[in-house]
Order: C-alpha cells, then sequence, then structure tokens
C-alpha cells in the first residue's frame, strides 16, 4: 500500500528535498519500549493533514535556494545532515517553535552535552533528541535484545544508543546545569523525549526477529558477507552503491548517472578486504527513464562484526 511519502517521492526530483521529506514522513525505528518517544511535529497540523506539508515540500522542490543555503557546507556526517533537515522543517512549520538547537549544557566550565531540540507547540515545551540509525540484526544471537543490533562499523549497538538516551542525553535538561541554561528560554521544565529514524538491516538468507520496541512499519534492508554477494546477484538486477550522505530517502537516479553492469563488477573488485561496509540498492527503471531504488542492502566484509 502506498503512504503519503510514497506519493510525494514519486514527484520529488531534487535529493535534498527528497532527504526532507523522507526525514519528516519516514516511520520511527521503535515504537514502545522504555524509552519515552515523541514525533518532533507530533502536535502539528501537518502531521495530520498531510496536504499541508506536502504543498509545502512541493514548494521546496521548485525552489531550494533556502534549503541549500540552510544545509550549506555543513558536517558531513549523517546525524548532522539529519539534524539540520529537522531544524529546516520545524523553523517553518506553522504551529511550531523552534526555541533552540545543539543548545549546549555546561558545568563549571566543561561541556557536559547538547540538546538537540527545544520546541513549544500546542502540547507544551519539549526537549526532543534525534537520530537516524542503520543497524544489522544478529545472525545467531536473539534479534529481541537490542543489543545484538550493531551498526556497519560494528562499534555502535541500538542497545547501547537506547541506554545512553535513557541515563544521559534524555536527563540533561532537567539537570541542575540543564534548568540554568534553559531558563532564559522558557519557564516551563520540558518534557524530554526521543525520535529514532533509519533502517532495519536483517540477515539475508534467514532474518532475525526484530529488537522488542521496534514500530511494525520500520524500515528494513538485508545484509550479507562479502563471500556470499554471487549467491544473491542476480544477472537482471540493476544494483549500484550509494555514498553516506544519500543513505536517507529511497534513491532515484538520472538513467545518465545509472551504472552500468560492468562498472559495478570493477567497483566491486576494486574493494579493498578490510574496506568499510558498503549500502547498495536495487534499482529498477521507470517510463520515463529514471531509476528507482526497490531494495537496499549492505555489504560487509567476511569477518564482520569485528570482535568488540
Amino acid at each position: 500500500m502506498r503512504t503519503p511519502l510514497d506519493e510525494l517521492l514519486a514527484h520529488l526530483r531534487h535529493p535534498q528535498v527528497r532527504d526532507l521529506a523522507w526525514t519528516l514522513l519516514s516511520p520511527g525505528i521503535l515504537t514502545g519500549g522504555e524509552l519515552p518517544l515523541r514525533h518532533p511535529l507530533a502536535a502539528s497540523r501537518w502531521l495530520h493533514d498531510t496536504q499541508r506539508l506536502s504543498d509545502w515540500l512541493l514548494q521546496q522542490e521548485a525552489e531550494p535556494a533556502a534549503l541549500h543555503t540552510h544545509l550549506g557546507n555543513g558536517s558531513s556526517r549523517l546525524g548532522h545532515y539529519y539534524e539540520r533537515l529537522w531544524q529546516f522543517a520545524l523553523a517553518a512549520a506553522p504551529d511550531v517553535q523552534l526555541l533552540a538547537a545543539n543548545l549546549p549544557i555546561r558545568r563549571a566550565g566543561h561541556t557536559l552535552g547538547e540538546l538537540d531540540l527545544l520546541l513549544r507547540d500546542d502540547e507544551g515545551v519539549h526537549h526532543l533528541e534525534l537520530a537516524v540509525k542503520l543497524y544489522l540484526g544478529p545472525e545467531r544471537e536473539d534479534g529481541e535484545d537490542a543489543g545484538n543490533w550493531l551498526g556497519p562499523s560494528s562499534e555502535d549497538r541500538l542497545g547501547i544508543k537506547l541506554e545512553h538516551l535513557r541515563q544521559h542525553q534524555l536527563p540533561l535538561a532537567t539537570s541542575p546545569a540543564g534548568q540554568q541554561a534553559l531558563a532564559e528560554l522558557t519557564g516551563k521544565a520540558p518534557r524530554s523525549a526521543a525520535w529514532l529514524g533509519g533502517y532495519l538491516f536483517f540477515p539475508w538468507q534467514q532474518a532475525c526477529a526484530a529488537p522488542l520496541g521496534s514500530a511494525a512499519d520500520h524500515l528494513r534492508g538485508r545484509w550479507l558477507h562479502r563471500r556470499d554477494w554471487s549467491q544473491l546477484a542476480n544477472g537482471q538486477a540493476h544494483w549500484q552503491p550509494l555514498q553516506r550522505r544519500a543513505w536517507l530517502a529511497p534513491t532515484r537516479v538520472p538513467d545518465e548517472q545509472c551504472w552500468q553492469g560492468e562498472q559495478l563488477s570493477a567497483w566491486l573488485a576494486g574493494l579493498a578486504e578490510q574496506a568499510p561496509a558498503q549500502l547498495l540498492v536495487r534499482l529498477e527503471q521507470d517510463g520515463a527513464g529514471d531509476w528507482h531504488e526497490q531494495e537496499r542492502l549492505f555489504l560487509v566484509g567476511d569477518t564482520w562484526p569485528e570482535p568488540a
């Protein structure tokens, strides 16, 4: 069943506008558990009247200069890019007041951390922590255990991220240092919550269980070791790697930028044995000539995951 996001992406070509639409409308990774969760637009009419939001996004497609200026030459880190997309949208949302973004919390000259977002809407004042994550599920361990879901580099773990949010990031706003920093911005204590966007990737041969608390409609892909690529690859399928900055919205590639089969073969042959995990997408061509993502897959080294 097509979603409002699917309908929008069919009309959007600009990569950064597509990422903006994906950021605002894609489902979160999580829906329950002990962690308080809140969509940044939870009280906004944009989330409940998607035509208003669609009209605004189509306006950005027609006139992307403001988005370009906002994003500028910022950090290439995916998480920072995701935060900047949220900041741009929240500053424009008609019924949300963005009070602060990336607000440093300091004590005795030492930075304890930052509050990603502080906003006010019809439901009150909110401190929100944002993250966009791509986690790979276990082949043999229990998939329901968030501690067994690893980032592509195998250093990050979903369980560790959730614990850091619970123990450090979310309590920061109500700490003495946090209260002092917020005193000039709001007279009300904010309610703290998190929002995690991203994808969960399952082993290609036999999918594991999803982590406890994951959203039923979470976005997903598969992963496999490089030694197994020949078993998965189909001569009729068209695969192409994605640069990290293109990891958010499903990709749309003009015909002239689409790789030929020999390009992929040469690229795979040139990958160093210890190359980091690579994200590939399977593309299909539409009637107008553009190629659209149908599936995404992480290709990891044969020794992945590395020992902790």
